[in-house]
């Protein structure tokens, strides 16, 4: 008679909180971005809301502060994650990269401002969300 050792099954408590982490990552990053242009078009320094953004230097205000909110919310998707800060942070760069290859193929032929916008979301998903990890691995280490 042998006794079988049974494999240590996936911990529903620490998956719901990888989950929380990763959500808490992108709902800090989507609430930022989304007050941030609200404020902007109340200001009256971006067109209202559903019309084309075509200027460049808004475009690029735009990238600015979504790149310092991906980095944010990465860091927060690796300080709250119960092991493996890094690759929580990019799984959030995972949904951001592919959020926002959705979000270029629906509106570049839509031509709601220059291509290269959404483009540039594209091309600093992952980068962001490195740098969000590699900012919480570093406050970790301060004494």
């Amino acid at each position: 008679m042998t006794i079988e050792a049974k494999a240590p099954s996936a911990h529903p408590r620490r998956l719901w909180r990888s989950t929380g982490a990763v959500a808490l990552g992108f709902l800090a990053v989507v609430v930022l971005s989304l007050g941030t242009d609200q404020v902007l078009h109340m200001l009256e320094i971006y067109p209202p809301w559903g019309q084309p953004m075509r200027e460049p230097g808004l475009c690029l205000l735009a990238l600015a502060y979504r790149t310092v909110y991906a980095v944010v919310g990465s860091y927060i998707a690796a300080r709250f994650a119960p092991h493996a800060p890094m690759r929580h942070a990019m799984v959030l760069g995972v949904v951001g990269l592919v959020l926002s290859v959705a979000g270029a193929i629906a509106t570049i032929p839509m031509d709601l401002g220059p291509a290269w916008y959404p483009i540039a979301l594209v091309l600093t998903a992952l980068p962001c969300a490195w740098l969000g990890g590699v900012l919480h691995r570093v406050r970790q280490v301060e004494p």
